[in-house]
């Protein structure tokens, strides 16, 4: 095997968020529409590497993937150590807008998964007009808690393996091996108590059943995919959030669960990639 870098850019983005200083890790790769990824609950960037090295999506769109803050690379902010990380509503939409303003992104499309993909949802209903599209993967208004957080931050209780445990049965059967394992591995290495934190958004103050009366795709166009091996966002949660907004478009995807772009990345590609055509289209503005 040759030697070779991959054709992505790592860098530290310093910036204010929430009126404290960050340092928050960023990987990119193409040119053209920028195109802002967001990970799911308690892993990072990572997941989106393979569509960083997909050619189908890079020859068009400036693939941007960030660590939010507590993260992989990303540090959490000074005198992290005094508190409890709870995120929130508020702080995930001023999260997303300080860094798409940070890097000058001219109406970037966002493609978030599970709490990313909840977030867009918020998105579209208070500032669609910053965005070229929005596209929410494992996403929907709510779901019910079907498990105790308490698990995923305990002093006897390893924390990583844990949620690794959890995450695990939420991936789909008949996917690469390694891309599962490799899944597991990053939800392994989160810091204490991170997962549980963001669980604070997904299940707690991030009820957006009545937020999502106030959409309107026609001032920025919506899309939810949703895998069919799913079982935390399920399905039905999915195409009953898009009943509810007119002009959402929603596809089930076959063979996929709940982190489709690291668990089985050509598979959502195949799903993903007419989404992103429709973008591209002048049509679609």
């Amino acid at each position: 095997m040759t030697a070779a870098f991959d054709p992505i850019t790592g860098r530290y983005l310093r910036l204010e968020i929430g009126g404290r200083s960050h340092r928050v890790y960023i990987e990119e790769a193409g040119e053209g529409i920028p195109l802002l990824c967001l990970h799911t609950a308690g892993a990072d960037g990572r997941q989106y590497r393979d569509m960083l090295l997909d050619r189908k999506v890079t020859d068009r769109f400036r693939v941007i993937a960030f660590d939010m803050p507590w993260h992989g690379k990303s540090s959490p902010p000074e005198g992290f150590q005094n508190e409890e990380y709870q995120l929130s509503t508020r702080a995930y939409v001023e999260l997303i807008l300080a860094v798409s303003e940070a890097l000058e992104l001219d109406q970037p499309v966002v493609l978030g998964c599970s709490i990313g993909g909840r977030i867009v949802l918020q998105l579209a209903a208070e500032c669609p007009e910053r965005f070229r599209g929005l596209i929410g993967a494992q996403g929907a208004a709510w779901q019910d808690p079907w498990y105790d957080t308490d698990w995923l931050h305990r002093a006897d209780v390893h924390g990583g393996e844990v949620c690794a445990a959890l995450i695990s049965g939420l991936i789909a059967a008949g996917g690469p091996e390694a891309a599962r394992h490799e899944t597991l591995w990053h939800y392994m290495q989160g810091g204490p108590g991170v997962f549980k934190g963001d669980l604070w958004f997904y299940r707690v103050d991030g009820d957006l059943r009545d937020t999502i009366a106030k959409i309107d795709t026609e001032k920025c166009p919506l899309w939810l995919l949703s895998g069919e091996y799913d079982y935390s966002c399920r399905p039905e949660d999915t195409l009953a959030t898009a009943d509810a907004i007119p002009g959402c478009k929603a596809v089930v995807m076959e063979r996929l669960g709940h982190f489709p772009m690291s668990e089985n990345y050509e598979q959502f590609a195949a799903y993903l990639r007419p989404v992103l055509d429709e973008i591209a289209m002048p049509a679609s503005r």
